[in-house]
């Protein structure tokens, strides 16, 4: 059984009722996010129930030590992790010297939650029965700013309904924190200064290893009936905390607040020496622009968001819903204004998969940024990459691997490989060729080729040397196969010939001799730096064009499939729709030794290759692996479904396109996979979009236009989305039976509409 307590609504996540099983899930779901920091929705106040404490500062990580039974050579060292930091949020409330602990109320009624995603704020509010009979009406708004990236602003109100009180609140920072997926126990921080000066607390501390110094500060302001009450606070400082004590008197049904603004500064963007000071720089100027104030910036920041970003959809309350929280949260997690970050796949919502970044940021999250912002924000996550060029080659290097060849990592904060599980690290090798993926589709969008000449052939070149020395030469097929690798499907390890990691090879290998050509033609500046860069020479390009032209690809002539590694057809063919429900998800059920004998598929495999080289495939080809893959998969990863979704919808399967895109736009808001409290699945939130635009609106580029093959769910009464192409804005709007496009601007744009050419002239509505 899927959750279901999330109420329908077009702007808002809403949840009503408390039930403590729910509030890890909730913490989740909940999450706050500005691009450089973000937070679970912990409460504020003391709560002894199960919680998952989740405080984080963007590009802050530590080097966890692998743990493994077996060392194996080539193993990194450490597992990267993206650190819980320390605790700004938390408020202790007594009320009559009773502590506010939801867990341990007598009663707790009108329990509700709102997530507005449209003004980018969180709300919790409910009434309560504490341990003494006080009843007291609580409400708490809380956001990070986007204007202010350095800050957050909470205000928690009070109010007694059945007695006079003496109401206490104690807010508090408290760096004495450990991460809830420390491999030994070890802490992750060290405490340098904790220190107060006018109602304002500093601690200041560094991650032991990588040595990021980082300053949580707070500042806090008592109301009474929303007037600033000038109460003198008494401090408690200990090695690793501080705390203000606020008493109010308050009578029966008066309401009392405290206003708390906190954050943190770090040495990413200040010196050192320069922490407390910044801190201070930013409470002076958020007290002095106030709590209202700072909640109509923000109000104004995500509207400014939502304008190129939004999708609407008419007629389903769920799947609008659905989309508009996968596009908040990936705007909360990477705003692209900062090359040195990247998206990781929980972002600020949990700790699993601790690295900052996988190869979902290539295949998946590329497109969303460039359509929705611009096409810098989009080479800035390509420079990342180009910037640990460096650390590839030598991850290569420690597997064997020579003269400049390239193995971007699996998991990564630094361009350092991170992951610990071999039959990933050593053998998911398909995830260099999503790198040179990523450079051709931003190329083909933006028209911008000169992140080609400046940056991306490097890369481009020390990938096919991998490739090229990766394969090696058969003489029983007299081919040049790829053994011992894992494909997308994390299903099956150690495979040889996986079809979409041999066929991403090739083009690979293919695609970086092209480029090579064209540079030498039309930059030979650049041509001349990166030739003598990297040493390549002719009879090295000869190389690579000979393991091209002769790539093994496994195919069953019984089938008329390419076969989704060698001997997958000993397996026992039996499809998904067989299985009982009492046995899903096979990776909860079932043992790996049973899940890596089975033709069970995690996700797009072959159908990978399919949606990437679409172009390369007439549509009967990609109906006939359809046919024989989709049946076989079980959709166990976030990003299967959304691949399947376009699919579907190129393929004119609309019921079948409509209900993976329910479930990848859901996926965390109804808990498919039973695991949203580790957190939610950020990276497949931007194949959410694709399903959309890519998926129901068929967008494409065809020789450099953008082309539309538009279709509509049924039940849908329109849809509608905008893209940014080459500095043009053009809205789609999608409905039964007619497509219109307006583009803003002052230049006309030539695109196609079901395969024929349409001139869109600005601020013209054109229907098809």
């Amino acid at each position: 059984m899927n959750q279901d307590y999330i109420k329908p609504d077009n702007w808002s996540i809403l949840e009503e009722g408390f039930d403590v099983e729910r509030v890890e899930s909730s913490e989740s779901l909940f999450s706050l996010g500005n691009g450089a920091m973000g937070q679970r929705a912990n409460f504020e106040e003391q709560y002894s129930g199960a919680t998952f404490q989740g405080s984080y500062i963007a590009g802050v990580y530590y080097p966890d030590k692998t743990k493994v039974g077996w060392w194996k050579n080539g193993y990194p060292e450490y597992f990267a992790k993206v650190l819980n930091a320390p605790n700004w949020i938390g408020i202790n409330i007594l009320i009559n010297g009773e502590m506010l602990d939801l867990y341990r109320c007598k009663e707790v009624r009108n329990f509700r939650r709102e997530l507005n995603m449209k003004e980018g704020w969180y709300e919790r509010s409910f009434t309560a029965v504490l341990q003494n009979d006080l009843e007291v009406e609580v409400k708490i708004t809380r956001f990070l700013s986007i204007h202010r990236n350095e800050l957050g602003a909470i205000n928690f109100e009070v109010e007694v309904l059945n007695s006079d009180a003496t109401v206490v609140f104690e807010p508090y920072i408290d760096s004495g924190i450990t991460n809830e997926d420390a491999n030994w126990e070890e802490k992750f921080w060290q405490t340098l200064d904790v220190k107060t000066e006018e109602h304002r607390a500093y601690i200041t501390s560094k991650t032991l290893k990588t040595e990021f110094h980082a300053t949580a500060f707070m500042q806090s302001q008592l109301l009474k009936n929303g007037k600033v009450l000038s109460e003198e606070a008494t401090e408690v400082i200990f090695e690793e905390k501080i705390s203000f004590r606020y008493t109010v008197e308050a009578k029966k049904g008066e309401k009392v607040s405290l206003q708390k603004f906190g954050g943190y500064v770090t040495n990413m963007n200040h010196k050192k020496e320069d922490l407390v000071p910044a801190a201070k720089a930013v409470l002076e100027s958020a007290l002095k622009a106030g709590f209202v104030t700072l909640k109509k910036e923000q109000k104004e920041a995500w509207e400014k968001i939502w304008e190129m970003a939004d999708i609407t959809i008419e007629g389903d309350v769920k799947a609008q819903q659905g989309i508009r929280f996968n596009i908040f949260q990936l705007n909360q997690t990477y705003l692209g204004e900062d090359a040195r970050l990247n998206i990781g796949p929980k972002g600020f919502t949990g700790e699993k998969y601790g690295g900052s970044t996988y190869w979902d940021t290539e295949a998946y999250c590329i497109p969303f940024y460039m359509a929705t912002k611009d096409h810098h924000v989009a080479r800035n996550l390509l420079t990342y990459r180009y910037n640990h060029l460096g650390k590839a080659i030598e991850n290569a290097e420690k597997l064997g691997f020579s003269n400049g060849a390239a193995l971007y990592p699996m998991v990564t904060m630094n361009g350092e490989e991170s992951h610990n599980e071999w039959e990933i690290t050593f053998e998911e090798i398909h995830r260099n060729g999503a790198m040179v993926i990523a450079i051709k589709r931003y190329v083909e969008y933006t028209g911008d080729y000169s992140y080609v000449p400046e940056k991306g052939l490097e890369v481009m070149i020390a990938i096919a040397r991998f490739w090229q020395q990766r394969a090696n030469y058969s003489s029983q097929k007299d081919k040049y196969v790829i053994l011992g690798v894992t494909g997308p499907n994390e299903y099956e390890n150690n495979v040889n010939n996986n079809w979409y990691t041999n066929y991403l090879a090739k083009w690979c290998l293919e695609y970086a001799i092209s480029n090579i050509e064209k540079v030498k033609i039309d930059y030979p500046g650049d041509y001349d730096r990166v030739m003598d860069k990297t040493g390549l020479k002719v009879d090295e390009i000869a190389k690579w064009q000979e393991v091209a032209d002769k790539m093994y690809f496994p195919y069953s002539e019984e089938y008329k499939v390419f076969l989704q590694q060698d001997n997958f057809l000993d397996k026992e063919i039996i499809p998904v729709s067989e299985l009982p429900k009492a046995q899903r998800p096979i990776n909860q059920k079932w043992s790996w030794d049973r899940i890596l004998r089975s033709c069970y598929i995690k996700q797009a495999d072959v159908l990978q290759g399919f949606y990437f080289f679409e172009d390369h495939f007439p549509k009967e080809e990609l109906e006939k692996h359809y046919d024989f893959y989709e049946p076989l998969t079980v959709h166990e990863s976030s990003l299967s479904p959304c691949v399947h979704s376009i699919q579907a919808a190129a393929l004119g399967r609309m019921d079948q396109a409509y209900q993976f895109y329910l479930r990848t736009s859901r996926l965390d808001l109804d808990d498919y996979n039973h695991e949203v409290k580790e957190g939610c699945h950020i990276t497949s939130m931007a194949g959410t979009w694709m399903s959309v635009v890519e998926g129901f609106g068929g967008m494409r580029v065809v020789e450099g236009k953008l082309s539309f093959n538009p279709k509509i769910p049924n039940g849908w009464n329109s849809f509608s989305f905008k893209v940014n192409f080459r500095n043009q804005i053009l809205k789609v709007s999608v409905a039964p039976g007619k497509t219109g496009f307006v583009l803003e601007g002052n230049d006309f744009l030539e695109i196609l509409v079901n395969e024929k050419s349409i001139v869109v002239e600005p601020n013209n509505l054109v229907s098809v």
